[in-house]
């Protein structure tokens, strides 16, 4: 069993991870191209306003002008009729989402409906964003990795005590152990990488 120092460690550390996750960039937000999506709402909202401030947030800066275009013709089209509007509306969130992704090195496949199966994580760090507390999404990704962290390594543990003249049972150690080290490790770069993110996309504005 993990020991209940080392679960608040566990969940320190997750802490930050998330923190960083929400105020760096959205890379890993896999519903950004779905009709249920943010970036789509966020369109849908600018165009009945007609405040397109609400979606050049969702593009980079060099990408403004591009978004901007779009918009206004699709809001003089949208007047026409119905059907008018429906294909306006759709141009505007194609181009929107195409924008987006490309800003963030992502292909772009076309929209998705609504609906889709997320998983658990990502509306849980939609809801923890909402409502402004990150508890849930927190105990779900701690139990996630407690859980898999205890699993990789009871297994490496189980193993660890071979014959040294059994090979294959010290190839299944070898095999428990690269599992073990490498899921653990990914987890570190993870939190590593977000950081670096955020702080050259930081030290870049400051240098505007």
């Amino acid at each position: 069993m993990i020991k209940t120092n080392n679960i608040s460690l566990l969940a320190g550390f997750l802490s930050v991870l998330v923190i960083l996750a929400f105020i760096g960039p959205w890379k890993l937000l896999g519903h950004c191209d779905t009709m249920g999506g943010p970036v789509i709402k966020a369109a849908q909202k600018a165009l009945e306003t007609g405040n397109v401030n609400l979606v050049l947030i969702w593009v980079q800066k060099k990408d403004e002008d591009e978004i901007k275009k779009a918009f206004e013709k699709t809001l003089a089209v949208r007047k026409l009729s119905p059907e008018a509007k429906e294909l306006a509306d759709m141009y505007f969130f194609e181009s929107l989402v195409r924008i987006h992704r490309a800003g963030e090195g992502a292909p772009y496949t076309g929209l998705k409906p609504a609906g889709l199966d997320l998983g658990p994580v990502i509306p849980a760090a939609d809801r923890a964003i909402e409502e402004g507390s990150m508890k849930t999404l927190l105990k779900l990704l701690t139990d996630t990795v407690q859980e898999n962290v205890q699993t990789h390594f009871k297994e490496l543990i189980a193993r660890k005590k071979f014959n040294e003249n059994d090979v294959e049972a010290g190839r299944l150690f070898v095999k428990s152990y690269v599992v073990f080290t490498h899921y653990v490790e990914r987890i570190y770069e993870s939190a590593k990488s977000l950081a670096e993110d955020h702080h050259e996309e930081t030290a870049g504005e400051a240098h505007k």
